[in-house]
């Protein structure tokens, strides 16, 4: 429920902070001074769009903040999903900048307006005069008769089965739409396999070809060049391997006079000491080099067939080659069974949708036996809330399943006697609409935990008896569940726990909007002032002070 509200900066709002009961709050007021401004600023807490015309004072920013205690709604699931931080005590904000930009937060993490609609939603609801036209929406019809049925742990399970039946559908419709594909490329698929296979090519083969051929393609240059660079350190008779040693023998004989000179000498002995090392190769490096017809033919004729597969499979070397191997691998292995991976996508598509058709069945069992409670009760309610000759019949057919079962429902009414019963959208004024809406909300308020529910004046057009009716519903409705209602009835306003009067500060320089809570004598005379006017008589305010102890 609603614990604390604060608006700052909204349309005629300066600074508006509220902390509603949690049964039954009332708020009544001029027109125009500013009740439906308020549910504008709450709507901001559901991610409904926001304009920066909508600030009060256009160089500050707009805040709305609720503090919701959510502890009975069982939502740390729900939280988790959306990796948020859970709190028995949530906190949703939304901020408008004068320059337009809009920014959610959910207990203080940075999110979406997808986000915050989703967790607005579970939080509170808000009916607007034009929010009955959900009443035709074939969804908002089902959720009603499942409320009714206390279907949620089925429909939990069922979840679960549809998603697996997607799943399994998804599956057996592809491999069925490729199989026949698949078979036609098996051959060609198995040839280029074959051929890829019988290469036999190894990961790092190709560098190791290209370097061996381009050695090969200049060995005597090679051979010759290594040859060259001993005969000029090492086999001459100027070697500088000569030199450099007869230099060595110099710098030791004085190395035992100073350090530093024993220094020069190690460092140059270090240097000869490299210089056998990589004689040493170069000699094996010379010795290694020699033409070998046979094994150039070789690597040629094997980088051939490498260059031709890498041109006709569009590979920009090997590796990705063996890649197009390992693919072409896999396809033979599903082509090669094909028939048997589709008789067994087959099995498990049929099972899955024996499922969904076995619990969707046992769903609609549910929900055919409370269609007639359920129309009962309604009709019972729509008759104490004025509409006498209230009819309500809920029409069910069968189809194909869907997400949410194998029924089509059509919820039909008609509110005047001897008018056959006809789908809402196009049946009802106004005035009925909201009545129905109520009534449907108030049965399912007994079925589920509803969030904070939000009514704006949904007692337009009655009045007297059916009035005093109206507000003993939500009088009785506000026991299990926090309601906020605006309304301009006085039996109405009379059955709030909590009354909250809007008015128009004119004081300033720029009219605001302020609210206050009344107390039990602010009560009487503002129940009585909406009975008989601005200056209410005798009569008024002991009809007012009846009403509040009714």
């Amino acid at each position: 429920m609603l614990k604390h509200l604060t608006i700052k900066n909204y349309a005629l709002i300066r600074h508006l902070e509220l902390e509603p009961s949690a049964h039954l709050n009332v708020v009544t007021g001029e027109t125009g001074a500013g009740k439906s401004i308020m549910l504008g600023a709450i709507g901001l807490l559901m991610g409904n769009r926001a304009e920066t015309k909508v600030l009060w004072d256009e160089n500050e920013k707009c805040v709305t903040e609720g503090v919701f205690n959510i502890k009975d709604y069982k939502l740390k699931s729900f939280f988790k999903s959306e990796d948020l931080d859970y709190d028995d005590n949530t906190v949703i904000r939304r901020e408008i900048s004068p320059g337009g930009k809009s920014r959610a937060f959910i207990n203080d993490t940075p999110v979406t307006l997808e986000v915050m609609k989703r967790v607005g939603s579970l939080l509170m609801d808000i009916h607007s005069q034009h929010e009955t036209l959900l009443l035709g929406n074939q969804s908002f019809q089902l959720k009603l008769i499942d409320a009714y049925a206390e279907n949620q742990l089925l429909l939990e399970q069922y979840a679960e089965v549809w998603s697996e039946y997607l799943k399994a559908k998804k599956e057996y419709e592809t491999l069925t739409s490729e199989a026949e594909t698949l078979r036609q490329e098996a051959d060609y698929i198995r040839f280029q396999l074959d051929e890829l296979t019988k290469a036999n090519f190894e990961e790092n083969e190709q560098s190791t070809l290209e370097s061996e051929i381009k050695i090969m393609e200049h060995a005597e240059e090679i051979k010759n060049r290594f040859q060259t660079v001993l005969e000029l350190l090492s086999r001459s008779e100027y070697a500088s391997r000569s030199s450099l040693s007869e230099a060595r023998s110099h710098l030791q004989s004085v190395s035992s006079y100073a350090d530093k000179y024993s220094g020069l000498f190690q460092r140059l002995d270090s240097v000869l000491i490299e210089l056998d090392d990589l004689l040493g190769e170069i000699e094996n490096e010379e010795e290694r080099i020699e033409f070998d017809p046979e094994r150039s033919e070789f690597v040629k004729e094997r980088l051939s067939v490498l260059y031709r597969l890498l041109k006709k499979h569009r590979a920009a070397d090997l590796k990705e080659l063996l890649v197009i191997q390992e693919n072409l691998r896999e396809k033979d292995s599903i082509t090669s069974n094909v028939d048997e991976a589709l008789s067994k996508a087959k099995n498990a598509f049929d099972t899955a949708d024996k499922k969904v058709r076995t619990l969707a069945a046992k769903i609609s069992d549910t929900r055919k036996k409370t269609l007639k409670p359920l129309s009962n009760q309604l009709v019972k309610l729509l008759q104490e809330v004025g509409i006498l000759n209230a009819t309500l019949q809920i029409d069910v057919q069968p189809t194909e399943p869907t997400s949410t079962g194998i029924d089509k429902i059509d919820i039909l009414f008609s509110a005047n006697k001897g008018i056959a019963p006809r789908p809402l959208a196009q049946v009802a004024s106004g005035g009925e609409f909201s009545r129905l809406m109520f009534c449907i909300k108030y049965v399912m308020a007994e079925k589920t935990a509803m969030p904070t529910l939000i009514l704006d004046e949904i007692d337009s057009g009655i009045s007297g008896e059916v009035a005093i009716k109206l507000g003993n519903l939500m009088k009785s409705m506000s026991k299990t569940h926090q309601l906020i209602t605006i309304s301009h009835l006085p039996q109405v306003a009379a059955k709030g726990d909590a009354h909250y009067f809007v008015y128009k500060d004119n004081s300033a320089a720029k009219t605001m909007s302020n609210i206050r809570e009344l107390k039990k004598e602010e009560r009487i005379q503002e129940i009585a002032k909406m009975i008989g006017g601005e200056n209410p008589s005798k009569i008024a305010l002991q009809n007012a002070q009846e009403l509040l102890t009714v």
